[in-house]
């Protein structure tokens, strides 16, 4: 039965998927009938099928690489933003497909017309696909085993998404073992986070032999064996883990891409970046850019570029500290720039230079990297890259992310690396500036101890 449930879910989002291109590119098809219906050679047999072939094609991809196809798993904001943006860019580059056609650059306006019903008709789409496919698939009863009681967090989060997440029961890793399976039992779903892996690896097995769905929170280990390859010489199967960063043919690549795609960037925005120093200095008079040691590849150092958002003494009597929420160090003009991400657009310079890539860890200041790898040693493995303006932990985490989970995402990033995980992310980062969740500040990961504390307790009372 959880089976037939799980195929279900799997079966309606990609039915839901399917009906959602279709009807985007029938739209693109009237579209291009009516509004170029002129100028164009004319199609022999079933040419017109493959036009819209095509047109499918760019759309499914750029859906997949901004995650618009998560119906169900996926925010309802998060899902419009993504599929706006992948239509803007399909339209985008079919108006450079018709005009290839046409031998001529043919009028944008039926193709801006055809985007914004497109938009409306995708939000129309995602609110009927979330509807039905909640009403059809409640959430699981879920059970969340942690070890470290600050592994609890993992609940607040997903507390804010109760029409996919029911986190009804909490188990300490602590526990005996008999104890925890017979609280399994009860649950749909099994939650594990920070379990030590000898009790990890018999409730995984158990929840396999059962049928019992398991959401896994990895080790940083577990990351490093995901990025392995399969070795079949011999018949005992084998991993080769190498623990190498990139290799030479990805590296350049990698540099080639970050020179064209920076020189680009700073000749088309070199108006906005003026405005943002304009704004800076009238203020209060302090300097428009701000520089500060950090690390990249080979633990060197180097000065990173950013548009100054905070005063200019912010640090005089706190140190290197990270920014809170509502930081009184954070100017007015600041607080616009970090909200949209402006500030960072400096750091293209520091790509074109080389000291930098456009997605990459998140460079550190030597002594907050020197703090965080005596917690854990591990930090030390983000310097096997360049650091980059954009990555895994900008991308699916917020300023207030843990840093041991940023890690995660950013071993994730090193060890599955692939120019197309580069275009990906790159993508998914303009989605991100809209997202206000990104900017959140580190008081809000306070206000959620608070609420650990509260919850352990709780738990603590009934079963005593």
């Amino acid at each position: 039965m959880k089976n037939i449930k799980e195929d279900g879910r799997v079966l309606l989002r990609g039915l839901e998927s399917f009906v959602e291109v279709f009807l985007l590119t029938v739209l693109y098809y009237l579209f291009w009938r009516h509004g170029y219906n002129t100028g164009f050679p004319p199609y022999l047999f079933n040419g017109k099928y493959v036009l819209m072939g095509v047109y499918a094609l760019v759309l499914i991809t750029l859906f997949r690489s901004l995650d618009c196809f998560k119906f169900g798993q996926a925010k309802g904001a998060e899902l419009a933003i993504g599929q706006a943006l992948a239509l803007l860019g399909t339209n985008f580059l079919t108006y450079f497909q018709l005009s290839l056609i046409a031998n001529r650059m043919v009028s944008p306006l039926p193709l801006l017309f055809l985007s914004l019903v497109q938009i409306v008709l995708s939000m129309i789409l995602i609110i009927i696909f979330k509807n039905v496919f909640y009403r059809l698939f409640h959430p699981r009863k879920m059970l969340l085993i942690y070890g470290r009681e600050d592994a609890v967090t993992l609940k607040l989060k997903m507390d804010t998404r109760t029409e996919k997440y029911n986190v009804s029961g909490l188990i300490s890793a602590k526990e005996n073992f008999q104890k925890i399976i017979g609280e399994v039992q009860k649950y749909d779903a099994v939650i594990l986070n920070d379990v030590n892996a000898e009790l990890r690896n018999d409730i995984l097995k158990y929840c396999y032999q059962e049928g019992i769905v398991v959401y896994l929170a990895p080790k940083l280990t577990d990351i490093l064996i995901r990025g392995g390859k399969n070795m079949n010489l011999f018949d005992t199967p084998l991993l080769y883990v190498k623990q190498t960063g990139l290799s030479l043919g990805n590296r350049f690549v990698k540099r080639l891409i970050d020179i064209i795609l920076s020189c680009i960037a700073l000749i088309v925005l070199s108006p906005v970046m003026l405005i943002v120093a304009i704004a800076i200095r009238c203020e209060d008079g302090g300097p428009a850019f701000y520089k500060q040691k950090r690390l990249t590849v080979g633990d060197k150092e180097f000065e990173i570029y950013k548009f100054r958002s905070m005063r200019p003494d912010a640090e005089k009597f706190t140190g290197a500290i990270m920014a809170s929420e509502n930081d009184p160090r954070i100017t007015k003009v600041g607080k616009f720039i970090r909200a949209t991400r402006l500030d960072e657009l400096p750091q293209l310079i520091n790509i074109f230079k080389g000291e930098m890539s456009f997605v990459g860890p998140r460079p550190e200041r030597r002594q907050l990297a020197e703090k965080y790898c005596k917690e854990m040693p591990e930090f030390a493995y983000r310097t096997k890259v360049k650091g980059g303006l954009t990555g895994f932990a900008q991308v699916y985490g917020k300023y207030n992310t843990s840093c041991y989970d940023k890690l995660r995402l950013d071993l994730m990033y090193i060890e599955n690396y692939s120019l197309l995980l580069d275009i990906k992310l790159l993508i998914l980062t303009v989605k991100v500036v809209f997202s206000k969740e990104s900017t959140e500040g580190i008081d809000v990961a306070e206000k959620r101890k608070d609420l650990v504390d509260r919850i352990i307790k709780e738990q603590k009372d009934e079963q005593n």
